[in-house]
């Protein structure tokens, strides 16, 4: 079994691939303290009670845009798990052909998603949207050139950031609503929140489209927490929640 983890800044998100197939996920916080033993406990722990042995995996790999827990989860893989992880970053072989100024910029995650993706859908151009702390884009010839793309505040950052700046606006839920006009406080955040996300979403990959595809459509996915919120909204040709996973049980492959 491969155990794969995504460290963002918000959470880890984390599942086990048994023979190709992903057969457990589990999300923990990543704000905050956490030493190697706490996390490899929590590893162990998770994995038990949801019937897998924690013996049964045998490779680890992982990604993150938080460098300071990287050396964390590296040592609690090495102690609880016997394993040396796959850290999925510069210099390893991705089977994609980078096209930022600076390659090191790229987010991990961003790799993995693209690894995946380009993994699913072969010979055509993507654009992959993941609803994360912040809300990325990414760019995919179909000759598997990462071109680049656009990075904004995500929806619970921009709630947040609502709420710690500002006197009365209080933190709502986040959900999709049916009106653009809020008749209370809560419902014109709610309203702002959604309809903010999703008209900025929807206008990025139509200028994306229109600069780089516009001789062949891409194939729009949506992956991360909030990428069914926009169902409604036909944004996407198909939403996959687990596409950095899979990028990364691919990356591991790859790299073997």
């Amino acid at each position: 079994m491969i155990l794969c983890l995504d460290i963002g800044n918000t959470q880890v998100y984390g599942g086990v691939f048994n023979e190709g197939e992903l057969v457990f996920r589990f999300r923990h916080n990543s704000k905050g303290h956490v030493s190697s033993d706490q996390f490899g406990l929590f590893l162990k722990t998770v994995l038990r009670e949801n019937d897998i042995d924690p013996t049964s995996i045998s490779g680890i790999s992982l990604c993150t845009v938080v460098p300071h827990l990287l050396y964390t989860i590296r040592n609690a893989c090495l102690k609880y798990f016997n394993t040396d992880p796959f850290i999925l970053g510069p210099g390893e072989k991705t089977g994609l052909k980078i096209n930022y100024r600076n390659p090191l910029e790229v987010g991990a995650d961003r790799i993995a998603n693209s690894i995946s993706g380009v993994k699913k859908f072969p010979d055509r151009n993507l654009i992959i949207v993941d609803f994360g702390t912040a809300t990325t884009f990414c760019a995919i010839k179909k000759d598997k050139t990462y071109l680049g793309g656009s990075i904004i505040a995500g929806l619970r950052l921009s709630m947040e950031s609502l709420e710690a700046k500002t006197a009365k606006l209080p933190s709502v839920e986040i959900r999709k609503v049916d009106s653009v006009i809020g008749r209370s406080t809560v419902e014109s955040l709610q309203s702002s929140l959604y309809y903010g996300h999703a008209f900025a979403v929807k206008g990025i990959l139509e200028k994306i489209t229109e600069e780089y595809f516009s001789d062949d459509a891409p194939i729009v996915i949506g992956t991360g927490g909030f990428a069914h919120l926009f169902d409604d909204e036909k944004i996407f040709h198909q939403i996959i929640p687990n596409l950095v996973l899979e990028g990364l049980r691919f990356a591991l492959l790859n790299n073997r």
